[in-house]
């Protein structure tokens, strides 16, 4: 098993663009600290055509949590890590114009080599292609905790004498449901909304009750007689509670409470499409669980589950909502819970390839047989000159002034203009208020940073930066675990190679131990794992061991005192396979002559009944499909780049006159 490195020449081949679509469960590494995979930054989610009238103030998440947080349910943590996604660490919004070109910005990101991505497992040779050309191209496939892979392949409603009648969705007009959604949304000051029924029947008047209870949840109704007329009056049940709470008594008890669905979406991460799901519900988002996250460019299949509401419900948003599916409806007792995913299914197209057949079945073949090296990807380190690892170092270094500095400051980099305005205010006055007033988007990281600002005082940072959500604060320090790991796998690769040696770790259950002389043929590199810094997780027992204590020590942190004052940043550790091998792999090389044309068929196509494609024996342009299936916490990305031997980075790729392929 032979292993290369990474070299100047072997960058500067081709063209690729590159963004990862990784679950954040945990269940590949095992953990005595939730080591989250959110990515750095996410999008709001948006409400897609007009099926239900545009809300300009929709009620936001509860209040984040502060720095000090004992132990939280699992509620109280699904909620946090929502926030998390909608926060970001950056809010993105359409594109607009900028003086300065992407390419330009990108010069000041980061490289594979910045964040300790150096070795190859491989020995072929690297050629160049295009991923997510189009976002089809990268299709995502949850694997569900029985190890089934899930596939939206029904989209019937599970028979419940339960459910309204389907007249529920069209009885209201659209002037009623703009005010019934006002006063279930606490926005004017009625106390009820009445609503005449015309052409009164007991089946008519019926038909309105259920409307306004199922569509507006915390929404109770009454019959009332007014001058001779019949007239339905919704008024709330619970106060505000109800809105976030849905109505118990309404529900069956022979039903389950959680209607669990597959979820297909376009272009869209898991965040954006819960919000608008939840948006079109009129829900709090956190009454939905799932198993891990997607990210946006792609197509993905997963499951979701929502607390007490209908797959009738559910199943009629498919009729007003673009690029969403949902359907394999079934009523359940439990949620879903993060970390219980046994990984994810990719299907990958990489166009426009340079490679022989030969090399493609070389560098496939090595994929199959041996694997990738495990690196966090570049996603887990930010797109901008200031690396959140060097945010998460400070944090760890209780160096609150630095923290501060380092997310407010003028950057270089690939950022909104208002964000630019926001820091260049910030470098201007010190004035928390004054930046914040320069933010149109106060939710992103720097607009919470100042907001805590703003309240507890430049004296008091440590609180202050605890108004940010509780996931987005621990992304830093995991960043910064990530940024040593990496290092270290890069050095034990470069020192000790592709075989386990006396003194590596093996996990004998969630057990780390050591392998000892007489044991090393018991075990192959797939075996071996790393440790992420923590004070609760043991060292390898060779050279590599002080290589951990000399990185840290240069960054002025205690490898034998990982515990904070702060408990929340105060880290235990964890444990990471070095080498992963990919299962379920299989490619094809076809030939094609129009850029735009799909390649394969999604399960939507399937559903649809379109016939796949058909290729031809030659073609303008040939593209690798290629078939794989990855445990949690792994980058996909990272397997294509030991197929490819490419540098990752956007930055690289902007460097090398590339189109960075959004």
């Amino acid at each position: 098993m032979e292993m290369t490195e990474m070299t100047g020449m072997s960058l500067k081949r081709g063209c690729l663009a590159i963004e990862d679509d990784d679950s954040v469960a945990p269940a590949e590494e095992t953990k005595k600290q939730k080591v989250s995979e959110f990515c750095l930054t996410q999008r709001q989610g948006e409400l897609q055509n007009d099926c239900l009238p545009n809300r300009e103030n929709e009620p936001g998440p509860p209040e984040p949590a502060s720095a000090e947080r004992g132990k939280m349910t699992s509620d109280d943590q699904l909620e946090e890590e929502e926030e998390a996604e909608e926060d970001g660490l950056s809010e993105e919004g359409e594109e607009e114009e900028e003086a300065e070109s992407f390419a330009d910005m990108m010069k000041h990101g980061l490289t594979e080599l910045d964040v300790g991505i150096t070795k190859f497992v491989s020995s072929h040779q690297g050629f160049s292609g295009i991923l997510k050309e189009r976002y089809s191209d990268f299709v995502v496939h949850e694997i569900g905790k029985d190890g089934q892979i899930s596939h939206l392949d029904d989209l019937s409603i599970p028979v419940d004498e339960e459910d309204p009648p389907e007249d529920v969705f069209t009885v209201l007009t659209s002037e009623e449901k703009q005010q019934l959604e006002e006063l279930q949304l606490f926005k004017n000051k009625e106390a009820s909304v009445a609503i005449e029924v015309i052409e009164d029947t007991k089946e008519k008047r019926t038909i309105i009750h259920q409307a306004i209870k199922s569509l507006y949840p915390g929404l109770e109704t009454k019959t009332e007689d007014r001058e001779g007329r019949k007239y339905i009056v919704a008024y709330h049940a619970a106060g505000k509670k109800a809105l976030a709470n849905p109505r118990k008594h309404s529900w069956p008890k022979s039903r389950g409470s959680y209607c669990h669905f597959v979820l297909y979406k376009e272009n869209k991460d898991t965040m954006d499409a819960i919000n608008v799901l939840s948006k079109y519900l009129r829900v709090k988002p956190n009454i939905f669980s799932y198993m891990g996250t997607k990210d946006k460019r792609a197509i993905t299949v997963q499951e979701i589950a929502v607390l007490k509401i209908t797959a009738q419900r559910l199943a009629h948003l498919n009729k007003c909502l673009m690029n969403f599916k949902l359907g394999n409806f079934s009523y359940q007792k439990n949620p879903l819970k993060l970390g219980e995913l046994q990984g994810n299914h990719f299907t990958v197209v990489l166009r426009n390839i340079t490679g022989t057949d030969d090399q493609v079945q070389q560098a496939m073949n090595s994929l199959k047989e041996i694997g990738f090296i495990n690196y966090y990807g570049m996603q887990r380190f930010g797109t901008t000159a200031v690396p959140t690892y060097q945010v998460g170092r400070a944090i760890l270094q209780n160096s609150w002034t630095e923290v501060m500095d380092l997310i407010l400051k003028p950057r270089s980099g690939a950022e909104k203009g208002y964000l630019v305005k926001c820091r260049e205010e910030w470098a201007k006055t010190k004035d928390p208020a004054a930046a914040l007033r320069k933010l149109p988007v106060k939710r992103c990281v720097e607009g919470q940073l100042l907001r805590g600002l703003s309240k507890y005082g430049m004296k008091n940072i440590v609180s202050a930066f605890g108004i940010i959500p509780r996931n987005n604060r621990l992304m830093y320090i995991h960043s910064y675990q990530s940024y040593v790991w990496n290092n270290m796998v890069s050095k034990r690769i470069e020192d000790y190679g592709l075989k386990p040696v006396p003194g590596d770790l093996v996990l004998k259950g969630a057990t780390a131990t050591y392998i000892e002389d007489e044991d090393v043929n018991n075990y192959s590199i797939h075996d071996v794992v790393m440790p992420l810094p923590g004070f609760d997780v043991i060292y390898p027992k060779h050279k590599i061991s002080e290589a951990y204590r000399e990185m840290l020590t240069a960054d002025n942190l205690d490898i034998d005192n990982m515990r904070h004052k702060i408990r929340d940043y105060s880290l235990s550790g964890a444990y990471r396979k070095i080498i992963i091998r990919p299962q379920n792999v299989s490619w094809e090389v076809v030939a094609y002559d129009d850029p735009k044309i799909p390649l394969f068929n999604t399960d939507v196509d399937n559903l649809e009944g379109k016939p796949p494609p058909v290729f031809a024996s030659e073609g303008k342009y040939r593209a690798l499909k290629m078939d794989f299936s990855l445990p949690p916490s792994t980058y996909a990305t990272m397997a294509i780049r030991e197929v490819l031997k490419m540098d990752t980075s956007i930055k690289n790729q902007t460097q090398m006159n590339t189109t960075w392929l959004r």
